[in-house]
């Protein structure tokens, strides 16, 4: 009588970071802090690592080790709640603020943290290393109000040893700047990487128990058996551009289809490349990119269907008037959408929407909301995304620091019946010469989980360099496994702009 087996896969998942709350990993002798938060609260948070390299921290000694950077006033302030802060007023410049001198070594990462708030209204304060001549390394920004304490949370990559002002930046200089709970925390590279490789041991993998049973006696188990378990595909997507060329060449076939499940087109479905000519549209390009894919295995992402830099609009539709404009995205939105429906995984609807406005300041503020409802509406089953660059690889980049991208997220996805709209979180990587700063970079990731929604490193390019390979091992490592209750996956990597690379978060 044959053996018919049964076998059955029992996953045993350990450990979840949560958002908003702290999660820890030892890193030999100092633990990581993962807390993440945008929500503004009526206390200051706890000081993370009691302050790392910060003297006097929490301003319990008034201003000492602190000082007057530029001109100003800086004083000790008490809270009705006897909570003791540090204000810094008559500010005539941008950084005129409160500072503190602090020595960096070459070659750490330092993690910062702060409590901030503004006395009127609401105001960008970033947080700034003066590493002297003039020069100065943004670290990191957060968007404060009046009443209550906003994490700014960021940190900086320090490729020389030497001693640096910390201090904060806000262009409005009728504002306060109000400061509390400072924390610098340095890491070095090796703490770092025991960082990564615990969070991969937690996440990334997990223990599995294989119980095998007789087909006709359920639950009896089958002594002695063995049994071979064989990978058909990976389960974490990575995936590559592909390019029109794909169509000319086998062997560029053969090399894409044996390596990647995943792909962004890198102009085939851009507006500009499927209309040409305003009423000519043309898919055949991208409608043989699609059966490529179908035919071997490989998931698409939709890029784009609109883009809302100028620049990047066909030439017809720059000189339209804001009817026509409205029309002839309406026709293209149905156009595209409807032709794909089913076969994507993911659409950016909207390109580079926190950079740009074209649609909104030729059609109204809701312009880009309004398209992802459509978009929705034609098919459903794609992650709709906002796809973003500099939000990781450049921390002086005001417009998509994660507090502007998480409140965009927001205003896009609660606009009257978007709510159930699957939305995704896009981060592309278009990095500039030297080491990656990883610091700002999690810190990055960590504020944008926090919504809950997925994270997808769309696009990578790294400015041709010495060591690229072991700087490319550094963005890559500062992405492994799960970040609050969002992946961060690395995938999909598409067209690169240089003008777009800056230098990474480092002096």
């Amino acid at each position: 009588m044959p053996l018919f087996l049964w076998l059955t896969f029992v996953l045993f998942y350990s450990g979840s970071a949560i958002s908003g709350q702290i999660t820890q990993a030892v890193f030999s002798d100092v633990q990581y802090d993962a807390l993440a938060t945008t929500q503004c609260l009526a206390e200051p948070g706890r000081t993370m690592y009691g302050g790392g390299v910060i003297v006097n921290p929490e301003f319990s000694n008034g201003t000492a080790g602190w000082a007057v950077f530029g001109k100003g006033v800086i004083e000790g302030r008490v809270s009705h709640s006897k909570n003791r802060f540090m204000v810094a007023r008559n500010r005539k410049r941008p950084m005129d603020s409160v500072s503190q001198k602090v020595r960096l070594e070459k070659g750490k990462f330092y993690a910062f943290s702060a409590w901030i708030q503004v006395n009127e209204g609401s105001e960008t304060v970033s947080v700034v290393f003066g590493v002297g001549d003039g020069e100065f390394a943004p670290g990191g920004s957060i968007v404060a109000e009046q009443g209550c304490w906003s994490l700014l949370k960021g940190g900086v990559a320090a490729n020389s040893s030497s001693t640096v002002d910390v201090l904060f930046e806000s262009k409005n200089t009728s504002k306060e700047i109000w400061v509390d709970s400072v924390a610098l925390q340095p890491f070095s590279k090796k703490q770092w990487s025991f960082h990564q490789d615990k969070s991969i041991e937690k996440v990334r993998k997990s223990r599995v128990r294989f119980q095998i049973t007789y087909k006709k006696k359920r639950g009896l188990a089958v002594r002695g058996a063995k049994f071979l378990v064989k990978q058909t595909k990976p389960g974490f997507p990575f995936g590559c551009g592909m390019n029109f060329h794909i169509l000319e060449s086998t062997d560029y076939q053969n090399w894409f289809a044996s390596r990647f499940r995943y792909t962004t087109f890198t102009n085939a479905m851009k507006w500009y490349s499927t209309e040409a000519k305003q009423g000519q549209e043309n898919y055949t390009t991208a409608d043989a990119m699609v059966k490529f894919s179908q035919d071997n295995g490989i998931s698409i992402r939709g890029h784009n269907v609109f883009w809302d830099d100028p620049k990047y609009q066909p030439d017809w539709v720059k000189t339209l008037s804001p009817d026509d404009l409205r029309k002839a995205a309406e026709k293209r939105i149905n156009s595209v959408v409807s032709r794909y429906a089913g076969k994507l995984i993911a659409w950016d609807v909207v390109n580079e929407n926190l950079h740009f406005s074209f649609f909104e300041d030729n059609l109204g503020k809701n312009a880009s909301s309004k398209y992802y409802s459509t978009a929705y509406k034609l098919d459903p089953t794609p992650r709709m995304f906002l796809n973003e660059y500099n939000t990781i690889e450049y921390c002086g980049d005001e417009k998509v620091s994660p507090g502007n991208y998480k409140k965009r997220l927001k205003e896009i996805f609660s606009y009257p019946g978007n709510q159930d709209i699957p939305a995704g979180i896009g981060v592309q990587g278009n990095f500039g010469r030297g080491q990656p700063n990883l610091a700002y970079m999690r810190s990055t990731l960590e504020i944008l989980a926090t919504t809950g929604v997925p994270i997808w490193l769309t696009e990578v390019s790294v400015h041709p360099g010495v060591n690229q390979v072991s700087t490319m091992h550094g963005h890559a490592s500062s992405r492994r496994g799960k970040i609050g209750q969002a992946w961060a996956s690395i995938s999909l990597p598409v067209t690169s702009r240089p003008n777009f690379a800056r230098r990474p978060c480092q002096y």
